[in-house]
């Protein structure tokens, strides 16, 4: 009967590996398939930290970047 179980587990564990391939495409495996990467969509929450990031580097750059260097202020 474990056999029985195992089979089954196995089967349906194959079918679930399948349908998440299926969904997002073609799946990588790195270091013996410990990582697994494939091609997707990125998270909302990383856009935003994009973003700020990039208002951020234009504030700092208008703020701290500006004239002509140390010494040479006319």
């Amino acid at each position: 009967m474990s056999t029985e179980t195992d089979q089954k587990h196995d089967a349906a564990a194959a079918a679930a590996d399948q349908s998440t391939a299926h969904e997002h495409g073609e799946l990588e495996e790195y270091a013996g398939g410990y990582i697994q990467a494939h091609h997707g969509t990125i998270a909302p929450w990383l856009l935003v930290v994009y973003a700020v990031l990039f208002v951020w580097a234009l504030y700092y750059m208008v703020a701290y970047w500006g004239g002509l260097g140390p010494g040479l202020n006319y």
